[in-house]
């Protein structure tokens, strides 16, 4: 009587259906929804900031929405999809505008990402050995991506100011490179000067992921590559590259969608109009909504831009899952 009791009362406990089973799952499911509750006010804001105006968004590409209609936009007439068959009738000035913008956009921001990586990339190759100095030249390299977007644009357009810029101080009145000074702010020029503000600002990111993707990459590999007799350019090629695919993959996506979303930096540099060869897409937008005030046209370009940078993600995301499948296959 004495042992069986003991049991009888362990055998009970460690039931299911005892009272001390139903005590436990409570106890697990706040300690594993904690996270998730946690997380609730960012979600809600997230939802708040984001979808909510994206969604009020595509409800205005669809109203013919003017500034007639500022003071209530609901009540604009539905417009269907007109907004949309102007904005790609590339015959008409709105969709030849747009289109003009869109193919400045893409070259903009195909040499931007370009120069990027390409700075970023060797700036971290060339910090990976170890001399006098490296760590203050690592924070020098990241002080333009530290400072804030308006105060380094505003000083880059102090620097190209035509009669007093720095800019042509050194190129016209030093070096003597050019026979008069050059207008960086208007006229083709301009795209030079936004391509420069924003490689300038842009390329210490790429340097700060590629040189964190450069500490993974054992040393061993290129002091066994270095007793082979393989150069510089070669462990380079074989070795670092390859090693680096994955983290150059998500560098280049993330810099894509930055560079070609960018308002701050054109705006801040040209102001409300940029000129015609500086004139992106993120800043055609903000002119076709708030200076002719007319939001519903606005809008509808703002979802086809969406839709596009939907779909070259995708495109993209699925070519390099594809390639990184052919390459573990082999």
């Amino acid at each position: 009587m004495t042992t069986t009791a003991p049991a009888e009362a362990a055998v009970r406990k460690s039931s299911p259906g005892t009272a001390d089973g139903p005590r436990r799952r409570p106890g697990r499911i706040r300690r594993i929804g904690l996270p998730y509750l946690l997380l609730l006010p960012a979600l809600l804001l997230e939802l708040l900031v984001h979808l909510v105006p994206m969604v009020i968004g595509i409800a205005m590409s669809f109203k013919e929405l003017t500034q007639f209609y500022i003071r209530d936009w609901t009540t604009a007439p539905w417009n269907g999809l007109a907004n949309y068959e102007m904005s790609v009738d590339f015959d008409a000035p709105v969709g030849a505008a747009l289109l003009h913008s869109f193919l400045v956009t893409i070259a903009f921001t195909l040499l931007s990402v370009g120069l990027c990586w390409l700075i970023g990339t060797a700036a971290a190759i060339c910090m990976q050995d170890t001399f006098r100095g490296r760590g203050l030249l690592r924070a020098l390299f990241l002080v333009p991506y530290a400072l804030p977007v308006y105060t380094a644009v505003i000083t880059w357009v102090f620097m190209f100011q035509h009669d007093n810029g720095l800019v042509n101080h050194v190129l016209h009145d030093q070096l003597g490179l050019t026979d008069q000074p050059s207008f960086w702010l208007i006229g083709d020029n301009s795209f030079l000067a936004l391509l420069t503000v924003s490689v300038w600002k842009g390329w210490p990111f790429a340097f700060l992921i590629v040189m964190a993707g450069l500490q993974n990459i054992p040393k061993e590999l290129y002091e066994a590559a270095a007793l082979d007799g393989a150069g510089m350019w070669q462990q380079i090629r074989r070795i670092t590259l390859p090693s680096l695919r994955p983290v150059n993959q998500v560098l280049v996506l993330v810099l894509f969608l930055w560079t070609f979303n960018d308002f701050n930096t054109p705006y801040v540099l040209f102001g409300k109009t940029a000129p015609a060869a500086a004139d992106l897409i993120s800043v055609h937008i903000y002119q076709a909504s708030f200076v002719t005030w007319n939001f519903g046209t606005g809008s509808a370009m703002s979802v086809l831009l969406l839709l596009f940078l939907l779909l070259v993600t995708g495109v993209y995301l699925w070519l390099t899952s594809r390639r990184g499948r052919r390459t573990a296959d082999a």
